[in-house]
């Protein structure tokens, strides 16, 4: 077998990887479509709360394509990220088809159901750790994972649908914005989601058995 082609065998089983890799985040998103709060703090290794710096694309070495986010952070629930400085992660697939220069066209864009970022949006990213071989990352329950803030709201990709559902929290740790943020639809408050997320995170709640 030639150099070449060996490459070429090399390349594919990287992208195959990367994709079975990501074939149980996609399928929840479009089986299941429902993540609560919960299970969102469960499986994220980092929660920021930020604004969008830039979103670029590209194809890396292996030549798996990629969206690259870069986040400034203003505050961090999870993980070792301080204010005012940035989280950078690569999620699957283009921003846009790309032109290969061969008269090929390269379609590999980010599946549906996965977030969309935009350079400027205020965000809260729940963000599970990178993939072992890829490096690669997405948000918990993939569109589920990224709150957009629009004023002093928060939403995401499912307009919050299933948030809450089965949350399971001590009331003594709840005060009346957390408990109305909890018993309404749609958009939630930032500022009351925000507290309540950190801390949740900040006490282990999950882990004491005090949030389930």
């Amino acid at each position: 077998m030639n150099k070449a082609m060996a490459r070429e065998r090399f390349t594919a089983f990287i992208v195959l990887t990367a994709a079975l890799l990501l074939a149980a985040p996609m399928a929840q998103a479009m089986k299941i479509q429902q993540q609560n709060l919960t299970q969102l703090i469960t499986e994220s290794q980092s929660i920021v709360h930020g604004t969008v710096k830039s979103v670029t694309d590209g194809i890396d070495a292996n030549n798996v394509p990629y969206t690259e986010v870069t986040i400034a952070v203003g505050s961090a629930a999870k993980g070792k990220h301080e204010p005012e400085s940035t989280l950078t992660f690569r999620q699957f697939g283009l921003l846009e088809p790309r032109d290969l220069g061969n008269g090929k066209l390269r379609i590999a864009m980010t599946p549906e159901g996965f977030p969309r970022w935009h350079e400027g949006e205020t965000v809260v990213a729940f963000l599970r750790a990178p993939a072992r071989i890829t490096g690669l990352q997405t948000t918990a329950g993939v569109a589920q994972g990224k709150f957009t803030q629009v004023n002093d709201t928060l939403i995401n990709g499912f307009n919050n649908v299933g948030l809450f559902d089965g949350v399971q929290i001590d009331d003594a740790l709840l005060n009346d914005e957390n408990r109305n943020m909890m018993t309404q639809p749609g958009a939630v408050d930032a500022a009351a989601f925000l507290d309540l997320v950190g801390r949740a995170v900040e006490e282990n709640w999950i882990g004491n058995g005090e949030m389930q």
